[in-house]
């Protein structure tokens, strides 16, 4: 196998946006993925980008998120020019419909954040009229709704692989082939070994996803990222498509291509299971009903089963690998992978070529759990 000036493993949304970074910084990579690009987490994803809320936002990954955020909007022209894949990507609305007053609770903290985001968000309450005027397919039940506006969507599948092909319209590169080990010379990783031979290198990327216990076992460094397995309905439903993704009763409707509505999602320790369970179909059909009843009359096309990445504290890994001159990870974003590509991918690249990066990334360094082995 020819050399590469730096070996990506793993061929989800972090390895790709590292790629396609160092691509266009003129250094061609090569992305090495077992099986095809987008395969697991990355393409399975519903595709929402909220930079606003979530594990670490308001709090430590808000800065991260939101420059993420304003990344994901101004490389979606060039992606969709340079790879010919359009993902689809646009604001939308998320309504979010209570039920009672429990459910207000958390839409006012929704309300609040929104609203103070100015710019490009908004959040706007609506009354019983007002939501079944946007959806009468609502179930009679809710007693308000909240209307936030700015977040995104997209085709994760389709981002992710239009990343792979614009990097490799730059001049990098996709080897299908399995990484099983790494040789090193001096505190530096000299080359990515496969199964179909060694494959040299100036520096190694590692984004493996919840695959990382083999790049711990190779780097002698705590990686500590779990399977977090979450499950999504695909479904048809008759009449007219949703206008918004809707969220309540524990579950989210959203409306993605081709006038699908998305049931999802599950959150679940499984352990590296991918298999989707009858168990989630059923807990995931039955908040479906309570939202909206004529969900009944759906049709399930597939059900489908991924492995989130995450860590014990629930943030991202981005840094160099401690003790390591050419090695960075890029891992452990969890249910924010897509929405954090971009500033992953930018920060590995950075780290890469000039060791340094201007992304709010420090908090987010490998050597935080060398630490915290060390006090054990």
């Amino acid at each position: 196998m020819t050399s590469s000036e730096v070996v990506i493993v793993g061929g989800g949304a972090a390895g790709c946006a590292a790629a396609y970074y160092l691509a266009l910084e003129g250094v061609r990579s090569t992305i090495v993925e077992r099986t095809d690009i987008a395969a697991f987490a990355s393409g399975y994803s519903a595709g929402g980008l909220n930079p606003l809320e979530g594990a670490g936002i308001p709090g430590p990954l808000s800065p991260l998120a939101i420059r993420s955020f304003r990344m994901h909007q101004q490389i979606w022209p060039d992606l969709i020019e340079r790879s010919g894949i359009d993902f689809d990507p646009k604001i939308i609305s998320s309504i979010r419909v209570a039920f009672d007053e429990s459910d207000l609770v958390d839409m006012r903290s929704t309300h609040d954040i929104f609203s103070a985001a100015r710019a490009d968000f908004s959040a706007e309450w609506l009354d019983t009229s007002q939501l079944r005027e946007i959806e009468p397919r609502i179930s009679q039940s809710a007693v308000r709704a909240l209307d936030a506006r700015g977040n995104a969507i997209l085709s994760s599948q389709r981002y992710t692989r239009a990343l792979a092909a614009a990097a490799e319209s730059l001049g990098s590169r996709v080897v299908h082939a399995d990484a099983v080990d790494i040789t090193s010379r001096a505190h530096r990783v000299t080359s990515v070994v496969t199964r179909d031979g060694a494959l040299p290198c100036d520096s190694v990327v590692f984004a493996t996803g919840p695959w990382a216990a083999p790049v711990a076992t190779w780097l002698g460094v705590p990686v500590p990222v779990e399977p977090y397995k979450g499950e999504i309905l695909r479904t048809e439903l008759p009449g007219p498509p949703l206008s918004a993704d809707f969220h309540g009763a524990g579950v989210s409707l959203d409306h993605r291509e081709r006038g699908q509505v998305w049931v999802g999602a599950t959150e679940q320790r499984r352990g590296f299971d991918l298999e989707p369970s009858e168990e989630a179909r059923a807990t995931l059909m039955r908040a479906a009903l309570r939202l909206m009843p004529a969900m009944s009359d759906s049709r399930i096309v597939r059900h489908t089963a991924c492995l989130r990445p995450l860590t014990p504290d629930w943030m991202p890994i981005v840094g160099r690998a401690p003790g390591w001159d050419n090695a960075c990870l890029a891992t452990g974003a969890g249910k924010k992978g897509i929405l954090l590509s971009p500033a992953i991918g930018k920060a590995a690249a950075d780290l890469t070529t000039r060791a340094a990066t201007d992304l709010p990334v420090s908090d987010f360094a490998p050597d935080r759990f060398t630490s915290q082995e060390s006090l054990t």
